[in-house]
């Protein structure tokens, strides 16, 4: 599947001399998993590096926003982003951070491989030194740009490809394309411990992989909780789909108003499909909750909608890598509970953030619910606790610094 590189574009021997965009040689050790982030550090007067992310663009939902983030928080540690678009729509309309490059380099359909000889193109004339892909899809395009380039490519890994939706032929296709696509890679990049090890399962070496854990914008102490609504509002905040579990939520409401539980649910996010909200919706209405609902639909403001709940809860069944509307809540100062799912127990500890929950399991979700809402004093304290933890372990910078860390090692590769 390698393109030919018989383009007349510059091979990878241009780091014999210097790095594009960059003044100064990196020389770094390798970067071992979960190294801390300043083993990197930025020197003085150093020119940014750029960097071009290859990304779908449909959707502006969790690995979109860690996209938005890095683009804002990665000049600080000597990188500039740009992005290539393969798929656009929201992301351009909606992302917070403005100033980064937009290249629209749409693929006609799914295997539209003539894309990667334009991004190849853009990558070399406008002096990007790294590729870095999101997608199963992108990271397809990245070998082949990269094969055309002489650059390296990066693969930031937001979920485990293999349970990424319900349809397991997509599920099966998508891992075959990311296993062919990330043999070549210059470094895999997991935003959790447990897709690291997912990826071993896989057979890659883990000395190929940083674990870079998510994080958010820490919120100023103005901004933040400072008392509870007082109505009983549990939130939850998703693109919501399948894997989601917003079923499961709306059959432990159920539950709750059976037992005479006076809970609301205030749920923001778009649906994946108009199909499958109209089964959602039909699923309310039979289980006779659908007066207890509030569907916001997707806001720009998430922080804002947080402060209008009590607690949040995300039931998940599958497919997390580390949600990032987990760590905003825990940014807001709001308690969570969280599934048994993936990267979820490394952000969440039980019992003292929040509470952990059994997936797809109704009855244990009312229950957590049930008990938090009942002890308002250790729904308070676990709030608390849960915005320390952010800002001491999920910050956007320290994301931003794991994630440029391994950009250096990247280049001290290629140099």
């Amino acid at each position: 599947m390698d393109l030919s590189d018989s383009t007349g574009f510059a091979s990878a021997d241009r780091f014999d001399t210097s790095v594009h965009g960059a003044t100064e040689r990196f020389s770094v050790s390798p970067q071992q998993e979960d190294s801390p982030a300043d083993e990197f550090p930025l020197q003085k007067n150093q020119s940014l590096v750029k960097v071009l992310h290859l990304i779908n663009g449909e959707h502006y939902s969790g690995a979109e926003r860690v996209q938005d983030l890095l683009a804002e928080c990665l000049p600080d540690h000597g990188f500039e982003v740009g992005f290539a678009c393969v798929k656009p729509l929201h992301f351009e309309q909606r992302r917070s951070y403005r100033e980064a490059v937009i290249y629209e380099t749409r693929m006609k359909h799914r295997f539209d491989l003539s894309v990667a000889r334009k991004i190849a193109k853009l990558a070399t004339e406008n002096d990007y030194a790294i590729l870095h892909a999101h997608t199963p899809r992108t990271v397809m395009i990245a070998r082949l740009a990269a094969r055309l380039s002489g650059l390296p490519y990066v693969y930031h890994v937001h979920s485990p490809t293999s349970r990424d939706s319900t349809r397991s032929l997509t599920n099966h296709l998508n891992q075959w394309i990311e296993n062919w696509s990330i043999k070549k890679a210059a470094r895999l990049i997991t935003v959790s411990r447990s897709l690291s090890q997912h990826l071993q399962t896989l057979g890659v070496s883990r000395k190929r992989i940083s674990v870079v854990r998510n994080g958010v914008a820490i919120v100023a102490d103005e901004a933040g909780r400072q008392q509870l609504t007082g109505n009983s509002v549990v939130g939850t905040v998703a693109l919501i789909r399948p894997r989601k579990g917003i079923e499961v939520l709306l059959k432990s409401l159920a539950i709750l108003k059976s037992q005479n539980k006076s809970i609301r649910l205030r749920a923001v996010g778009p649906f994946e499909t108009e199909s499958y909200k109209a089964e959602i919706m039909q699923l309310s209405k039979e289980l006779q909750v659908e007066e207890l609902v509030d569907w916001v639909g997707f806001t720009s403001d998430v922080t804002a909608e947080l402060n209008q709940i009590d607690l949040f809860v995300l039931p998940s069944l599958f497919g997390e890598g580390l949600p990032m509307v987990v760590l905003e809540a825990m940014a807001c100062g709001v308690a969570v509970i969280g599934t048994d799912v993936e990267g979820i127990p490394e952000a969440l500890r039980d019992g003292v953030d929040g509470l952990i929950a059994r997936a797809n399991d109704p009855a244990d979700l009312a229950d957590k619910i049930s008990s938090a809402m009942s002890d308002r004093a250790k729904l308070v304290e676990m709030g608390k606790n849960a915005r320390r933890r952010q800002r001491e372990c999920f910050s956007d910078q320290s994301m931003a610094a794991g994630v440029a860390a391994a950009y250096r090692h990247v280049l001290n590769e290629f140099a």
